[in-house]
């Protein structure tokens, strides 16, 4: 009797079929590094074999990502089809970006004429004030 055994997959190549590294190199010097976690534990090697099942902990961009392994996949699919390998368990919560003015606004077009700006410059000195 053969037994059904789970798919397995490597893990570096795991993450860049789930579209969240762009390029598998990166994938695997992340892992390589010693930044994802497999049930907890430290995954050092690139060729670590994971299964449907698994839950990773690893950093992305500014916050931590906790995701559970859903399927193994067979290629790098569009964004839906990838979305489907696996579910998130911490959705990341976006920070409110502060509005911070670049630039003084000018109602009219074009370029400021030098009076303008005196009136931009004395309004600022005014309101620091």
């Amino acid at each position: 009797m053969s037994e059904e055994t789970a798919p397995k997959l490597r893990l570096d190549k795991w993450l860049w079929y789930a579209r969240f590294f762009k390029t598998r190199t990166l994938a695997a010097s992340i892992v390589a590094g010693g930044a994802v976690r497999i049930n907890g534990t430290p995954a050092s090697k690139r060729s670590t074999t994971i299964t449907a099942g698994d839950v990773l902990t690893f950093a992305k961009d500014d916050h931590i990502r906790v995701i559970r392994v859903e399927a193994c996949g067979s290629r790098r699919g569009p964004a839906p089809e990838a979305q489907e390998l696996y579910t998130d368990l911490e959705p990341p919560v976006r920070a409110a970006k502060e509005k911070v003015p670049h630039n003084p606004a000018f109602e009219g077009k074009g370029r400021p004429t030098k009076r303008d700006r005196r009136q931009l410059d004395l309004s600022k000195a005014r309101h620091l004030e």
